[in-house]
This record gives C-alpha cells, structure tokens and sequence, in this order.
C-alpha cells in the first residue's frame, strides 16, 4: 500500500491541480501543503476531512487501508 502522502498527491495530479489550489482551499501555505506531500509533516485531521468530500472518496482510501477508492454517499 502506498503512504496517504503519496495517495494526496496522486489524488491531487489526477485533476490536473496545483498544490496552491489545494493549499487555499484548506487555509494554509502551499509550503505547508507540499510538506503535507512529501510525508514530512503529518495531515491534521480537519485537513483530511476536507480532501475526503473535496475528492469524494473515503478516508481509509486516502489512509491507505482501503485499496479501493470508496465514494462517499
């Protein structure tokens, strides 16, 4: 299973999207978003809540504990 990090960024380049935009909509830096990223920093959980509806799955798919990406209802 890969690491959540690399499953955000995956997410992420999926819809063509910068980090920048992500970084906005969660309220903080693109520096901080792209330690988010790189694993070098932990995701918040009110961080990880919002990628879960913005991207519409699951998070045990962000997690990686799921392989499987779960549309959430």
């Amino acid at each position: 299973m890969k690491p959540y990090y690399e499953i955000l960024r995956d997410l992420r380049e999926d819809l063509d999207l910068k980090q920048n935009y992500i970084a906005s909509m969660l309220n903080t830096t693109q520096q901080m978003y792209s330690k988010y990223e790189s694993g070098q920093t932990e995701l918040p959980l009110r961080h990880l809540i919002i990628l879960c509806k913005f991207y519409n799955v699951s998070a045990d798919y962000v997690l990686g504990l799921k392989s499987e990406k779960q549309k959430l209802n």
